[in-house]
Parts: C-alpha cells; structure tokens; sequence
C-alpha cells in the first residue's frame, strides 16, 4: 500500500496532508525517511514526527438524515459544519454535497477511496429528491425538466431525467449528475422556486425512516449493492 493512503486511512490526516508531511521528511517507515513512492507491507513501523502512526483505523460508512442549516464542509470554523454536527469518533468527511438549504440523505466516509468511486461523473449514480416549488406547474413544467434544462449561469444543459407528480406543487426527481444547486438551478429556468429540497435516495440507500439529524452505519447488504466492485459476495468490512 502506498505510504501516503496508510496514513490517511489511520484517520490522522488527508492523503494531501500525508503527502506534505512526507515532502517535508517528517516521516519515516523502519527507521528510514520516507519519499512520496514509499510502499507499506504489513509489519512495517510507520512514524510521524517520531510518533507510531498505528493501525488503520475500521471503515466508517454513515447514513445522515441532514436538517436545514448544516453546512457540508470539514472546515470546522464554518459553524454548522457537518462534521461538528455528527460529532464522530473517528474522521469522517461527506461524499459529494447537499446545500445549506436543502436537507436529508447524505453518506459521510473515512475512505477516500469509495467517495472518488461515488463521486465519478461517469459512473451516473442515481440520486432522489422530493421537491416543492412556490406555486403549482402544468405538466409541461415535467416534461421540459425532463428533457434537460439550460443553466446560464454554468453554461450546460442537465442531462435528461426522471420525474414524477406528487401534488399540485410538489413533484420527486431522480438525477445522474451533480451539477451546483442543480434542482434550485433547473425550476428557477423554468419560472419556479424551490421551496422545500429533500434527498430521498442515493443509488440503493434510501432515506427511510431515518428521522432528521440522526445518523446510521450502512450495512453490509447496502455496500455490496453500492459499490459491488469492492463489496462483492464474500466482502467482510474492517
């Protein structure tokens, strides 16, 4: 394993950090100082400013049903920030974002790895949200969200995608991108104004009964559907 992502998964500091530490010499592997191609095997003793960086640290997956008002960053000065608000043991930080205004799903890691996975444009991993805008729309207003929608602001249209009516103001969504403020963006190019977002799903995770503001461990039947490449049949999580 490379030295720098046996680092970060101890959860003592990113892999950016871990780089940096091991630029500036202030880590060595046996005894010896350490250069950014420096593999790890089992057995070796790993020191950081002569400290023992110890065992990785056991995989962390969450569930997050996040209110109104918390901020996904791991700048802990940010007030509200996610990572205060879940109050973790270990260091975890969010896979991808939900705004400020916008509440539910959200999944929170401590492997770098799985969230590059998630995140990846091209995987199209489908996300669900329940949407309310200021007033009540025709289903012209279904079929042009649909179809995609221009976005001056970030010159792109969306990609097409499902939607379905729940009331006269209110309507789910399922998405295969992440573009900024996307489903904000998306109504207010069609005349409308979001009122109330809410994630409902991402991929095979589903918001449930989670109630607001309260977290859980996925399991391991949700990670194999999530991420089968790495959490195959026979998978056992650390």
């Amino acid at each position: 394993m490379r030295l720098n992502k046996f680092i970060s998964e101890t959860g003592v500091c990113s892999r950016r950090q871990a780089d940096q530490w091991i630029e500036a010499g202030r880590v060595r592997v046996n005894g010896a100082i350490a250069t950014l191609g420096t593999q790890v095997l089992d057995g070796d003793e790993v020191r950081v400013d002569g400290r023992v960086v110890g065992a990785k640290s056991s995989a962390v997956y969450i569930a997050l049903n996040k209110p109104v008002g918390i901020t996904c960053t791991t700048e802990r000065h940010v007030a509200g920030n996610i990572i205060d608000f879940v109050g973790h043991a270990q260091r975890i930080f969010p896979i991808g974002r939900l705004d400020k205004d916008s509440e539910g799903l959200i999944l929170l890691t401590n492997h770098g790895d799985i969230v590059n996975e998630i995140l990846r444009v091209e995987n199209r991993h489908e996300k669900e949200y329940a949407v309310t805008v200021d007033r009540p729309f025709p289903e012209r207003f279904l079929a042009d969200m649909a179809r995609g929608v221009f976005l001056r602001e970030l010159g792109v249209t969306t990609l097409p995608c499902s939607l379905t009516r729940v009331g006269a103001r209110s309507f789910r969504i399922v998405l295969t991108q992440g573009l900024n403020r996307q489903i904000r963006r998306m109504c207010e190019s069609c005349g409308y104004r979001v009122q109330r977002l809410q994630r409902l799903r991402i991929v095979n995770i589903r918001l449930g009964n989670l109630a607001s503001g309260q977290w859980r461990d996925l399991s391991e039947a949700e990670l194999r559907d999530l991420l089968p490449a790495r959490f195959g049949h026979g998978a056992v999580l650390r």
